[in-house]
């Protein structure tokens, strides 16, 4: 009798939080029935799912989530592929090489749209990290007087030299925050200096040899040539847009049609995994120990570890605890698909005239970042859901997003193409 009441209490409490956390939409999704779908028409359509990667911090929850076996748990086997460069990872996602990756999120919606490269429908199953990137300028610039946005811009506008500065894809996410910024401070990222791709694990060694006056990346590689004494961090994303988007975990429209069950696994095993990063000052020594390994970031702990804990030093004698360090769950804030960080990449793509004209922003957005299939994860997994597909920003230049009307928001900026 008390089994039949207990699982009476239990979905009751699941009718309950599936109601006021996802809408009664998703009742008639079997997989909120169980945390652990192990057989029948829950079960995953494929076992093992490679999941791509760049050397990065942010790969952090894909790594944990197969060495900490948060994939055993739903009845997956994730097996984590490092790649060379971002174009890679597109090209293998598109391909069907991969099933999923750690990706850049503008990436997923360029292919979406056909931006310089293939065009393939795509989909966001969740976002992996917010923060944690970073703009590094070389010393030499600091020699000439340039140590932040406002002396850049004059040492830029006197014209001495041609200056090069590095991003790491076309339509990612390192591209535009570093335009973002330099616009912010009257740099034309198209006009005022050359900008080139270089993929993130080579940004280093690319600054030592003189290849380019600047870059944006992620970490470790800000970091990394603050100790190699090649370069200073001039700004951080989180500087730019405070718990900003950035990673997500991509993949096709086609492999999500064709697998869901192992889409909601795999999105439920990272979301575990990035609770389980968050969760403690050891956890976070652990991943940084684990992620510097060769067969991942292949960096020094030490690297990694200062900033993912949010100990900041700039290489100019600033150090600084900073609280927007980079995120992997932030009790579940981190992950949610919003459809308004979606758009604001399409914004920015628009902005640069990698968008000739503007899309549905709204309907792309919905199909692209697949909430549904977010909302069925977060429930196994125990994750609080936002009252909101949509959330609201400030920006370095003071101005709002809140994705209400985006194409009035693109058309908007002093500098844009």
């Amino acid at each position: 009798m008390s089994h039949d009441k207990d699982s009476n209490q239990r979905r009751d409490f699941l009718r309950h939080s599936v109601t006021l956390a996802a809408g009664a939409a998703l009742m008639s999704v079997p997989a909120i029935r169980s945390a652990a779908w192990a057989a029948g028409s829950d079960a995953p359509e494929k076992k093992e799912v490679r999941i791509g990667f760049i050397p990065l911090t942010d790969c952090s929850s894909v790594v944990m989530a197969a060495v900490q076996k948060f994939d055993e748990k739903y009845g997956i086997k994730i097996i984590p592929t490092k790649e060379a460069s971002w174009a890679s990872v597109r090209d293998k996602l598109v391909n069907g090489e991969l099933d999923a990756a750690h990706v850049l999120y503008g990436l997923v919606y360029g292919v979406h749209l056909g931006l310089g490269g293939p065009k393939k429908d795509m989909n966001v199953l969740m976002t992996l990290n917010n923060n944690g990137q970073g703009i590094t300028l070389a010393n030499q610039l600091k020699d000439k007087g340039a140590i932040d946005g406002a002396s850049l811009a004059r040492l830029i506008a006197k014209k001495e030299r041609e200056y090069t500065f590095a991003q790491t894809f076309p339509t990612g996410t390192h591209a535009m925050w570093l335009y973002y910024w330099m616009a912010t401070y009257g740099i034309d990222p198209f006009k005022d200096i050359k900008n080139i791709v270089v993929p993130p694990p080579q940004m280093v060694a690319n600054m030592r040899v003189g290849n380019m006056d600047g870059y944006c990346v992620g970490e470790p590689w800000n970091q990394r040539a603050i100790i190699d004494k090649i370069g200073f961090t001039v700004a951080t994303t989180q500087d730019i847009w405070t718990d900003h988007p950035e990673k997500v975990l991509g993949t096709t429209a086609e492999w999500t049609a064709k697998n869901p069950n192992t889409a909601r696994a795999m999105t439920a095993a990272i979301l575990d995994a990035s609770r389980w990063i968050d969760a403690s000052l050891a956890n976070k020594q652990k991943t940084a120990e684990t992620v510097a390994q060769k067969s991942y970031v292949n960096t020094d702990t030490e690297v990694i570890v200062g900033r993912m804990l949010g100990r900041y030093e700039n290489g100019l004698g600033k150090t600084w605890d900073d609280k927007n360090h980079m995120k992997f769950f932030n009790e579940g804030a981190v992950n949610f698909p919003y459809l308004s960080d979606g758009m604001w990449f399409m914004t920015q793509h628009k902005r640069w005239g990698l968008l000739k004209s503007d899309p549905d922003y709204l309907a792309v957005a919905k199909a692209v970042n697949r909430i549904d299939i977010y909302k069925q994860a977060a429930t196994a997994a125990g994750v609080a859901l936002p009252k909101s597909d949509m959330r609201s920003n400030k920006l370095i230049d003071g101005v709002v997003w809140d994705g209400k009307d985006p194409k009035k928001y693109a058309a908007s900026f002093k500098i844009m193409a």
